[in-house]
């Protein structure tokens, strides 16, 4: 994450997200595959070690092997695509809302009280409950813990979108793409970026109107 200092000497919060470039590696069409999607891989600096099974899927497509991969189903209706097209950053422009997919930090087993954000118990000498999540069920009915009871557990490494995030500022040339706010996941995680489905309006923020008092 990072700061950007807009016109009027604002300081908006944004993160720097490196966004391709990417590339068709596969076209599913209906009467192939009975559906419309396309397999879409991530091109890294660093080259990727590829079995042959791999490297024969990639050079079908004239692209090099990619160590991500993600399957997008398309829109009907939509601009056909074939294999080898590439996916850059240019879809974008500044002002545009999209939506961030990413996986949450883990945070490893964590109790009630930080994991669903229960009270606690008394914290004063002689207290025999501080953290514990207390009664889980009864003994004479149901005799049983109910399902989706708030427990202990792992926490963290969850699917997260985040909606309606703001496009700053589109780096074409070195595709990179600054959206104001925070995205899920930590620093050099994989990230799915894609135009806002719900965009909210933006709000444009007006000057209050004076009333004027009685004489």
């Amino acid at each position: 994450m990072t700061q950007l200092f807009a016109a009027d000497g604002t300081v908006l919060p944004a993160t720097l997200l490196k966004a391709g470039p990417c590339v068709v590696v596969q076209a599913k069409t209906t009467q192939t595959d009975g559906y419309e999607a396309v397999q879409i891989g991530f091109v890294e600096d660093k080259p990727v070690k590829a079995n042959k099974a791999t490297e024969g899927h990639f050079k079908k497509a004239g692209v090099p092997p990619t160590r991500v991969r993600l399957e997008v189903k398309l829109q009907a209706g939509g601009e056909p695509v074939k294999a080898g097209d590439p996916i850059s950053v240019a879809m974008f422009a500044d002002g545009d809302r999209v939506d961030v997919i990413g996986t949450s930090k883990g945070k490893g087993f964590q109790g009630v009280v930080r994991r669903h954000h229960f009270k606690g118990g008394g914290a004063s000498h002689g207290s025999m409950f501080h953290r514990a999540p207390g009664s889980i069920g009864a003994s004479s009915y149901p005799s049983r813990v109910v399902k989706g009871m708030r427990m202990g557990g792992h926490m963290g490494a969850d699917r997260v979108t985040v909606r309606n995030l703001k496009v700053i500022r589109v780096d074409a040339v070195n595709n990179l793409l600054l959206v104001e706010g925070a995205v899920p996941g930590g620093p050099g995680g994989y990230l799915t970026i894609r135009k806002a489905i719900a965009a909210k309006p933006i709000r444009i923020a007006q000057e209050p109107v004076k009333k004027k008092g009685k004489k």
